[in-house]
């Protein structure tokens, strides 16, 4: 006689998928950081061929992360705006691509794609902004978490074009103080909640829709 452990539903299943998603964030963040700095690298002079190549690959297992996130928080942003929620995987996958194509591209012609970390972060910024904006309407997570990320991926997306016309240069002074915000969510404040507290049992996920909804 055999018998099957049926997979986890309700609470425990959003309390899995909330771990999940912090745990990814983590790991994008770092992977990204780390692969960042080793292409910086070889921009700056170092041609050596391996640290090249294990950078590219580090911002592929980000990039990976990152899908894995909008995947994983489409069955929980659905309830919210199902109509909306759906661009945030689909901006995640549009992220890795970008990333992806500038790393093979950078592994087969030796030169980087010029302002290759801006054009992937054009969606990066765009799908945060519908994160956050879903998690604030439907209280998945508290209204100041929600708000940090909206703060911060509103910047994010603003910084983007400023950088493109020369304005600001998003790698230091004022540049960096606008990824400041976007950081602390990403790294620090929505992960860990995520991981230690899950999504809100009180949320308005599977009771109401959002504004844009309603609207529309």
């Amino acid at each position: 006689m055999t018998t099957s452990i049926a997979p986890p539903t309700g609470p425990a299943r959003r309390r899995m998928i909330a771990v999940a998603v912090g745990i990814l964030f983590f790991v994008q963040m770092a992977t990204a950081m780390v692969g960042t700095s080793l292409i910086q690298a070889f921009v700056d002079g170092d041609t050596e061929r391996a640290p090249l190549t294990v950078g590219v690959l580090l911002m592929m297992c980000s990039g990976l992360a990152v899908v894995g996130i909008g995947l994983l928080m489409y069955p929980v942003l659905k309830a919210v705006d199902q109509r909306l929620a759906i661009w945030y995987p689909v901006l995640r996958i549009t992220e890795f691509t970008v990333s992806a194509a500038c790393g093979v591209y950078l592994l087969t012609q030796l030169e980087v794609v010029p302002n290759h970390l801006l054009w992937v972060y054009i969606p990066t910024g765009v799908g945060g902004v519908i994160l956050s904006y879903l998690l604030f309407v439907s209280s998945l997570v508290p209204r100041p978490v929600a708000v940090l990320g909206l703060v911060g991926y509103g910047l994010f997306s603003l910084g983007v074009p400023l950088d493109l016309l020369g304005v600001l240069n998003m790698n230091e002074g004022l540049g960096m103080l606008i990824l400041l915000p976007g950081f602390l969510f990403e790294l620090v404040v929505l992960p860990l909640w995520l991981i230690t507290k899950g999504f809100s049992s009180r949320s308005h996920a599977t009771d109401s829709t959002s504004p844009l909804a309603a609207t529309s």
